[in-house]
């Protein structure tokens, strides 16, 4: 796939990113910046399991209901943000602080390949062999605000550079939201700081989507197909995502949890976050394009 480039004067170049203050002269791309309304998931590279859970199912669930996802295919956060949106099938745009000869993280080169080939979009300012300073970092939270509608931050720390993104959203009008997490959590201090500053609060997509014009995603419930299923399902729903507590609260050996969590995540009824942590899996009743 070849490198293309856009110029601030072509009809190519993105409405909302014309706009902002300091708006890049160029974009080099990989792929074609998909069409809908773009909204920015940005956090904490450091993500615990909390904000790996939400983001993830935050992601999802606005890409099902026809959301372009932004971020910057960092580690945690970023990375979380983008694989939730090729799962569902989505469209992402990874804004990267380099030239796009290269991917950095590479451990990330795989889910870039995914985003392009689900037909999303790699976006530099920078030229080809410019590689990923630290300044870049800052200038490229710009354009993750600038081209999008809304900045969502799931999880960062008071210092995080998810915050810079989030004031540039400030500085250009866009709409600001945060996922409230727990207080004593230092992850959780940056969004918790952007709420008591008036972003809007975030649980889950029917609290961004009217923002947006967009209805809100109706999804089925997921089916259990025995009373096993059904226990582990309702605890995911109340909140209980680690295999221990999983197992602890089931009454369920480990033996027999493994056996059906294995065959529960074949069926799709739930996801593998790593770690020991879990999701369910609710799937849409229909899919916007």
């Amino acid at each position: 796939m070849q490198i293309s480039k856009i110029t601030h004067n072509s009809s190519k170049y993105p409405d909302l990113l014309r706009e902002i203050a300091h708006p890049p002269k160029q974009l080099f791309m990989l792929g074609e910046l998909p069409e809908g309304p773009y909204v920015a998931i940005v956090g904490s590279r450091a993500m615990t399991d909390y904000g790996k859970q939400v983001t993830f199912q935050l992601a999802g669930d606005l890409a099902r209901a026809g959301c372009v996802i932004v971020s910057g295919l960092a580690y945690g956060i970023d990375a979380i943000a983008h694989q939730a949106t090729v799962e569902a099938g989505g469209k992402a745009v990874a804004v990267l602080a380099h030239g796009l000869d290269q991917i950095y993280p590479v451990a990330n080169r795989t889910l870039a390949k995914k985003i392009l080939a689900g037909g999303g979009a790699l976006v530099s300012e920078y030229e080809v062999g410019v590689e990923a300073f630290k300044s870049n970092f800052v200038a490229r939270n710009r354009i993750i605000a600038g081209l999008s509608k809304a900045i969502i931050v799931t999880e960062a720390n008071a210092e995080s550079g998810s915050l810079i993104t989030a004031n540039f959203g400030l500085e250009e009008n866009r709409l600001v939201m945060a996922v409230p997490g727990n207080i004593t959590s230092p992850r959780s201090a940056g969004p918790n700081n952007l709420l008591k500053k008036g972003a809007v609060p975030v649980t889950d997509s029917s609290d961004v989507l009217p923002l947006l014009d967009l209805p809100e995603l109706k999804t089925a419930t997921v089916k259990a197909r025995s009373k096993e299923e059904a226990t582990l399902l309702e605890l995911l729903g109340q909140g209980v995502n680690s295999s221990e507590a999983l197992i602890d609260q089931s009454g369920l050996s480990a033996a027999q949890f493994a056996n059906i969590i294995t065959l529960m995540e074949i069926t799709g009824k739930v996801r593998n976050l790593g770690a020991g942590q879990w999701v369910s899996r609710s799937e849409p009743l229909t899919k916007r394009k």
